[in-house]
């Protein structure tokens, strides 16, 4: 529940949500919004006398605009505190962090400190209407769990890299959660027990699923309740201290 001094928040999201039972239940203490699009923050911040946070989750941008840097601006103009984090938003705050905008997450921390990490990373199919459920799996999930493979040492680092840019090749239409598990499963140091147990630690694969990880633990530490929080979040603060 949002306490009596807290400022209301705006939460733009869906596909990032769909699967995840303990983000729909946290979102609940806020306004949940459709994946943003061109004009959706126009339209909210104007209907609004009072600035509040927003923050930019999932957004569209094949069948509509994009939600637009102007627009943002204006939002921080009038004194909102916007967030992005996950996904469209992780974007647009690495583009606008110099103008105000706030990054969380892990997927905001690939697109500051990776050259070659691209948009096309985080984009992914999903339902058209809610709950948007997504249709295929974005890269940047994938990556996560070649990274886990590789630190178990079951895959091969030249094969699972080959895997990967087989994949970024891709339409992300055609990133589906089958191709990517088979894709990485070829990438096994061998074709027996190492292959089986590859497959054993891609199921479940919702803790690979860093878009939802970094909304969940938004929605659950608040950043925007400290004034000192810093640009990326919780799981950057551990990152920098190794």
């Amino acid at each position: 529940m949002r306490g009596p001094s807290e400022p209301e928040v705006t939460v733009f999201a869906g596909p990032t949500m769909a699967t995840s039972s303990r983000a729909r239940s946290l979102v609940r203490a806020h306004r949940l919004r459709r994946p943003v699009k061109r004009g959706d923050v126009t339209a909210l911040v104007r209907a609004h006398k009072r600035p509040g946070v927003l923050a930019i989750v999932d957004g569209l941008f094949h069948e509509s605009l994009a939600v637009g840097h102007a627009e943002l601006r204006e939002a921080l103009h009038r004194g909102w505190r916007v967030w992005g984090l996950s996904s469209m938003g992780a974007i647009r705050a690495r583009e606008m962090a110099s103008l105000g905008m706030r990054g969380f997450g892990r997927v905001f921390r690939r697109f500051v400190e990776e050259d070659d990490f691209q948009d096309d990373e985080v984009a992914l199919l999903h339902e058209s209407t809610p709950p948007y459920r997504p249709l295929t799996e974005p890269l940047v999930h994938v990556r996560a769990a070649a990274e886990h493979l590789l630190a178990r040492g079951l895959v091969d680092p030249d094969l699972a890299r080959r895997a990967l840019s087989d994949l970024k090749a891709r339409w992300f239409g055609e990133r589906t959660l089958r191709a990517s598990v088979a894709a990485l499963s070829r990438s096994a140091v061998d074709h027996g027990e190492k292959r089986r147990e590859v497959l054993h630690e891609l199921h479940p694969f919702d803790r690979f699923r860093v878009k939802t990880i970094d909304l969940e633990e938004f929605l659950e530490t608040r950043p925007w309740l400290l004034d000192d929080v810093p640009q990326i979040g919780p799981t950057a603060r551990r990152t920098r201290r190794k």
